[in-house]
């Protein structure tokens, strides 16, 4: 029996390797986490770094609230 379009999408998001941009522990630098391939991509321009330090700022922010979430803009498109 063939995987449904949601089951696909949840095994490929699981095979994804996901980390914060230093690679160390969110909960220590309030980092977001992303997949690698994605945070490579945004490294590499300085647009790129812009929007991955503003998302780490609301990350930071949503933390020092106390809340466990943050809409922090990385993925956006995405539903959730």
């Amino acid at each position: 029996m063939p995987l449904k379009k949601s089951q696909k999408s949840l095994k490929k998001w699981t095979r994804q390797k996901w980390r914060t941009p230093s690679g160390k522990p969110s909960k220590k630098t309030g980092e977001v986490y992303a997949p690698s391939a994605q945070i490579k991509k945004l490294k590499s321009t300085p647009a790129g770094r812009r929007k991955l330090a503003a998302a780490n700022r609301k990350k930071r922010e949503a933390t020092r609230k106390g809340k466990q979430h943050a809409r922090h803009g990385l993925h956006k498109g995405k539903k959730r």
